[in-house]
């Protein structure tokens, strides 16, 4: 029989991205929560944890948070059909994985009535949408929206469809290193945006013109950053579409190449065994995303 208060230790750890902030949300010291780690491992015979900065699951650890995650939300789910269990009647809670251009555009606007109509609380992630997977499968989140369409173990997939990018620069900048007009072999040499070492979008748009070499990029991980970054003429990226429409619209920013989108395919994915709520969401999902989606 496992004890749920050694499991919670763990995934407090994980969520809170160490020992001090765990033991704050617990209410404990954190002796405590070292000590309840410490029993878990004794218990399962093997670490649960890389004491590290921050600490991450073992194999082992991953299988139990994972456990811990789709048992949190079943139990929501009997709350609700014995309202004497739930003592607290505090509003639920989803913690959610997803990629910052989302956040940026579309996502309040697809769940806010969603939250609203089911009193929901999201605790969000974010991650660039090629590793936000990586989320689920340490069992930290209950559901995830990335580019990977391949789910973990236990977990589904759904297509919601694509984010439409366009490479973007200010007028000045096109200017400034392309007085004679756009030429794709002078791209990888004038300066470009990317959000972080995971984003790999500016390395196939740049394919996609023939230019396989390396080029000059400042790294920017804020998506609303990203934007005025490029507004402000310090390099050219990709932004999408949806971000960039009023900027577009009065001048302030153009599209480097004519009509050379990229679409990113958006995947949403969620536990097999993870209750009503998260059900209920999925579907919503599958029928608003595609207001702000291109089809795939």
């Amino acid at each position: 029989m496992f004890d749920y208060k050694l499991l919670a230790a763990l995934a407090a750890v994980i969520e809170q991205a160490g020992f001090e902030r765990a033991a704050q949300v617990l209410g404990l010291s954190q002796s405590a929560v070292s000590q309840r780690i410490k029993l878990l491992e004794a218990r399962v015979g093997q670490p649960v944890l890389v004491r590290a900065t921050p600490p991450s699951p073992t194999d082992v650890g991953r299988q139990l948070l994972n456990h811990v995650q789709q048992v949190r939300l079943l139990e929501r789910d009997l709350q609700r059909q014995v309202p004497a269990l739930d003592e607290q009647g505090a509003p639920e809670r989803l913690r959610i994985a997803l990629n910052a251009d989302s956040l940026a555009t579309w996502w309040a606007a697809a769940v806010g009535t969603f939250c609203a109509e089911h009193q929901l609380l999201t605790d969000l992630v974010v991650e660039d949408q090629d590793v936000g997977l990586k989320r689920m499968r340490a069992g930290e989140v209950a559901a995830c929206l990335c580019g990977s369409e391949r789910p973990v173990a236990g977990a589904r997939s759904l297509a919601l469809g694509a984010m439409r990018y366009r490479a973007l620069a200010s007028p000045q900048f096109m200017a400034r290193n392309f007085p004679q007009g756009f030429v794709a072999e002078r791209l990888a040499r004038t300066p470009a945006i990317v959000y972080g070492p995971d984003d790999f979008l500016q390395h196939r748009y740049l394919a996609s013109l023939g230019i396989q070499e390396g080029f000059l990029h400042h790294l920017c991980p804020s998506s609303e950053g990203f934007l005025r970054m490029t507004e402000a003429g310090l390099g050219w990226g990709l932004v999408p579409e949806l971000q960039a429409r009023d900027q577009l619209n009065a001048g302030k920013l153009v599209e480097i190449c004519a009509d050379t989108p990229i679409d990113v395919p958006l995947y949403w994915h969620h536990w097999r065994s993870g209750g009503q709520l998260l059900a209920q969401l999925t579907e919503h999902l599958r029928h608003s995303a595609g207001q702000w989606l291109v089809p795939l």
